[in-house]
């Protein structure tokens, strides 16, 4: 492992966690929120919201304008509906985050959570990137989309869904796509963030691995490899 000396932190840390769908970044996030007992944002929530509510008025996806204006009036009540989690919600999601408006709308009410005194830990596809460049810690979370798509099948036939996994590998496929073209905050890893490969860890090793790299981090050690990898 190498490691550069930094100086020591006392402060609660303000910790990026960005990735694909279906890597294991919210599991990972809640985990390491609770563990380090650290306020958390699934910042996805905020693009779940508004593309149900643009769907639940019939108003079209795709129109940057109407989705900016629902953007803007986003509350935080809104994020505590119950069908949020869903898959109709995360393809919602994707295709409202793509416009530079709702960005734009939603930066400062990120932003406004994650430099709170308590620190804070947030996910989301541009954490690391765009909405919190000066975060501590950032992780960059991803698996194979083969893997990804297993996990999503088996997530969904758990619930008694009839869905198949080349449909399902197609939507990641297609979804990765998608963000990773957006012209403006494309899904990427920040420079400095260190990766978490998942496709062959379990949810308690990926979080050991992030909370040997906090604890990195509190001791003023910069991990450049093992225990993920510096890009």
């Amino acid at each position: 492992m190498s490691e550069a000396s930094l100086e020591p932190s006392r402060k609660p840390p303000l910790i990026a966690i960005d990735g694909p769908a279906a890597a294991g970044k919210g599991t990972l996030a809640q985990s390491l929120a609770g563990k380090l007992d650290l306020p958390y944002l699934d910042t996805g929530l905020l693009y779940r919201a508004i593309g149900k509510l643009m769907r639940d008025a019939g108003q079209d996806l795709d129109d940057p304008t109407a989705a900016t204006s629902v953007a803007e009036k986003l509350a935080p009540d809104d994020l505590r509906r119950t069908d949020l989690r869903g898959r109709e919600a995360g393809e919602l999601a994707s295709r409202v985050a793509i416009h530079p408006g709702v960005r734009a709308a939603l930066l400062a009410f990120q932003r406004d959570f994650a430099h709170g005194s308590r620190g804070a830990v947030l996910d989301g596809r541009d954490i690391g990137t765009v909405i919190c460049p000066d975060a501590d810690v950032k992780l960059y979370v991803t698996a194979s989309a083969e893997v990804r798509a297993r996990r999503r099948t088996d997530e969904l036939l758990a619930k008694g869904r009839a869905v198949e996994y080349e449909a399902i590998l197609a939507e990641v496929k297609a979804r990765d796509a998608r963000d990773s073209g957006r012209a403006e905050a494309p899904l990427r890893p920040a420079d400095d963030a260190i990766v978490i490969d998942t496709s062959a860890l379990g949810p308690a090793e990926v979080l050991a691995t992030a909370l040997s790299i906090v604890e990195n981090w509190r001791e003023g050690r910069r991990v450049s490899a093992g225990g993920g990898e510096r890009r």
